[in-house]
């Protein structure tokens, strides 16, 4: 016979009661077995799928020596304000694994408290992965604001954008970016810019007391070419550029600067919030993250979550 849904969702329920009593309670599965009235097996069944649905996040709150150390010698070496190092997972080829829940614990201890504040926020994956992994919360005091637009080159809205899944979360009011990331030429950009619903925005953005982004790679998988925002031709634009990576669009070089370019000059996100009034934290790991985040470290950013072997791969460059 065919399951229901009614069969799936009290499966589920089977599954979250199981869930809560392993991992909030304390039971052992034997103990959990005798309260439920069900085999052994059947709870060790329960208990993984209360895992696998996402019923169950776990959290380790443990310090991890070398990770702290790491974290310390980031903040050193680039004069940051905050910095994170999650374990690595070698086998994996995740680039959000860990750093995604470390941001999602961050992003929680910021709208935990009970002053006020803006927080910016950029686009892209990791992002958006630590958006999904952030608890219901209820945060009218906090205005969350996006950096960047979310329209692509065909008009659609990139699934990356994060402002509304968030703010659905939070509970906070939150202010979009009503643009495309790109627009075809420094008019256009101004004439947009002119609206008095983006003016509002903009403002807004530049008084973030912290900010959250990705940080993009350039050449063949820029996701600002793979999410659709810009067209063959202009990434072939940025291979010439001699870029190290890009925030929010913004595309800059080896030393940590904004490049004076044509392509920068179309780009319709706002301006990053100085460092020097507040904290912009960069969440990335992996090789093709590294230029990026080497040239952006305590020059656009000064905070970083990051995982192990990327930190130590940025510590072991000579300065």
């Amino acid at each position: 016979m065919a399951r229901t849904r009614e069969d799936d969702v009290s499966r589920l329920d089977e599954a979250a009661r199981a869930g809560w009593l392993y991992y909030v309670a304390g039971n052992t599965q034997d103990e959990i077995a005798a309260k439920l009235g069900l085999s052994r097996q059947s709870v060790q069944r329960l208990v993984s799928l209360s895992v696998s649905a996402g019923l169950v996040r776990v959290r380790i709150d443990h310090p991890i020596a070398a990770c702290l150390d790491l974290a310390r010698r980031l903040k050193d070496r680039f004069g940051l304000r905050f910095a994170e190092v999650v374990p690595s997972d070698p086998a994996s080829s995740s680039t959000t694994l860990g750093i995604a829940e470390a941001c999602a614990a961050e992003m929680e201890r910021r709208l935990s408290q009970a002053s006020p504040l803006v927080l910016a926020i950029g686009t892209g994956r990791t992002l958006k992965a630590a958006v999904e992994n952030l608890p219901p919360m209820a945060c009218q005091q906090h205005r969350i604001v996006s950096l960047t637009g979310n329209i692509a080159l065909d008009g659609s809205a990139s699934i990356y954008n994060v402002i509304f899944s968030m703010a659905d979360r939070v509970g906070a009011p939150h202010y979009p970016m009503p643009l495309p990331v790109v627009v075809s030429s420094p008019q256009e950009r101004a004439l947009l810019h002119e609206q008095k619903v983006v003016q509002s925005t903009l403002s807004l953005a530049a008084r973030a007391d912290v900010t959250f982004v990705g940080i993009g790679q350039l050449g063949d998988r820029a996701p600002l070419f793979i999410d659709g925002f810009i067209s063959s031709e202009e990434r072939a634009e940025l291979d010439g550029l001699d870029a190290a990576g890009e925030i929010c669009g913004w595309v800059f070089d080896a030393g940590g600067r904004i490049i004076d370019c044509a392509f920068n000059d179309r780009v319709a996100s706002a301006p990053l919030p100085p460092i020097d009034q507040g904290e912009v934290i960069a969440v990335a790991m992996g090789p093709a993250k590294r230029p990026g985040l080497r040239a952006a470290a305590g020059r656009l950013v000064n905070g970083l979550i990051t995982d192990e072997l990327s930190a130590k791969e940025l510590l072991a460059e000579q300065p």
